[in-house]
């Protein structure tokens, strides 16, 4: 039994003879010196490609993470919307009795046209109700000008990159027009109201910024020409995960409403960005592949090159196992100090990614990251201990996949024809 034990600790583990024979291959002698560009090339090679893989999936779960916090800061988690019947009390109270952690407020919103001097620009109204706990939250955290407690009828709140755009400031007076329209002698026009600008906020999210007013839900009705029975009531959650399993729970006290979460409206927008990050992961994992196939071809030839020892090593005793173990550690070893290495400086680099970005955009004047394009003011970066892992295995597999090929032929390798013109 011992015996036995012994046998299978051997075939499994390496012993100190293997690990003797791996250690002088990875220390190449003076005329082997290809040897050691190509064990640096498929060190650097794997390294490099670790650490890219970490930073751009860091960067990719960030963006998404980033992205997800505005529009859930931003938006409400859930909307009921009238469909031409009318959202009751008795409705509200319903939702409110069954449903004891989600917050209600009962909103407007519409398209129209933002008029300043000759400028216009399309814009979304949304109209709300400053006493809701959620619009106050919204406007202390964000409001960069102006007074919260100004925001009553006739005045509204813009956004900061609205602002710029229009070179407005907190005070200023403008035109708003609606889409709908109203009947005058010379005809219908579109319904025009004048407002002032009672203060600007900021979310960072600058599609929002840029696109997004609110108005008093008073005001809203009016432009719209609309009236109470016309408002969405929007519902928030304690967990917006969650949105979807909640949908389904309210969609059963009435089926005229037409509900929908925000995750719905954003669904393509997310497929696409889970699709893109899976694309480059595999994309960035050929690089690791790529650099694999330096420790085939570096130990192929090491392995000719080690004929003769190979031989004298057999003519020893030493079996075809041992031998084999010895030349995949000799791989392997390379693979998974590349590998850990790569980890360590994707850590770092995804740590300090926006720093590396300020640097590299004010050294080179590049715009790296243009916040118009990816609606984000900082490049974003988030490390999941999850996709390391992930990683950190992939590239273990192929380093010993990448070991093994080469190693596996000893075998085949006749001791006798070895040594024949020695």
């Amino acid at each position: 039994m011992k015996a036995l034990n012994r046998n299978l600790k051997d075939n499994i583990l390496f012993t100190k003879v293997e690990r003797i024979i791996s250690l002088r291959n990875l220390r190449p002698k003076k005329k082997e010196g290809f040897l050691k560009i190509i064990s640096i090339f498929s060190f650097l090679g794997i390294m490099l490609g670790v650490a890219i893989l970490i930073i751009v999936m860091s960067v990719m779960n960030g963006f998404k993470t980033d992205l997800t916090n505005k529009i859930l800061g931003l938006n409400p988690h859930i909307v009921v919307q009238p469909n031409g019947f009318i959202i009751d009390d008795e409705y509200i109270s319903k939702l409110k009795e069954n449903f004891k952690d989600i917050a209600l407020s009962k909103t407007y919103s519409g398209e129209g046209i933002i008029i300043i001097n000759d400028k216009a620009k399309g814009i979304i109204f949304k109209g709300v109700d400053s006493k809701e706990k959620k619009i106050k939250e919204f406007l202390k955290k964000n409001v960069i000008s102006g007074d919260i407690n100004k925001f009553k009828k006739n005045n509204i709140f813009i956004g900061s990159e609205l602002a710029f755009n229009l070179n407005l400031t907190e005070g200023d007076r403008i035109n708003l027009m609606s889409s709908a329209f109203i009947a005058t002698p010379l005809g219908s026009i579109p319904k025009q109201e004048n407002f002032n600008i009672a203060g600007i906020f900021s979310t960072g999210f600058i599609e929002f910024d840029q696109n997004i007013i609110f108005l008093t839900t008073q005001d809203a009705l009016s432009i719209f020409d609309k009236n109470s029975k016309d408002q969405n009531l929007e519902i928030y959650l304690k967990n917006p995960l969650e949105a979807n399993i909640y949908k389904k729970k309210i969609e059963k006290y009435n089926q005229n409403f037409f509900i929908y979460t925000w995750s719905d409206l954003n669904k393509s927008f997310f497929s696409a960005l889970k699709v893109e990050r899976n694309v480059m992961f595999i994309i960035l994992t050929l690089i690791i592949i790529v650099a694999a196939f330096n420790i085939i071809s570096g130990l192929t030839i090491l392995i000719k090159n080690k004929t003769k020892e190979i031989a004298i090593l057999k003519t020893l005793g030493l079996n075809n196992s041992s031998i084999k173990k010895s030349f995949f550690l000799t791989g392997f070893t390379i693979g998974f100090f590349a590998t850990s290495s790569g980890i360590i400086l994707g850590i770092f680099l995804a740590t300090n990614i926006e720093k590396i970005r300020s640097f590299l955009s004010k050294v080179f004047n590049l715009e790296i990251f243009p916040s118009d394009i990816y609606y984000l003011e900082k490049l974003p970066s988030e490390i999941s201990l999850y996709s390391i892992f992930i990683i950190f295995i992939l590239s273990l597999l192929v380093s010993a996949i990448a070991s093994y090929i080469p190693a596996r032929h000893i075998s085949k390798m006749k001791t006798f024809r070895a040594l024949k013109y020695e």
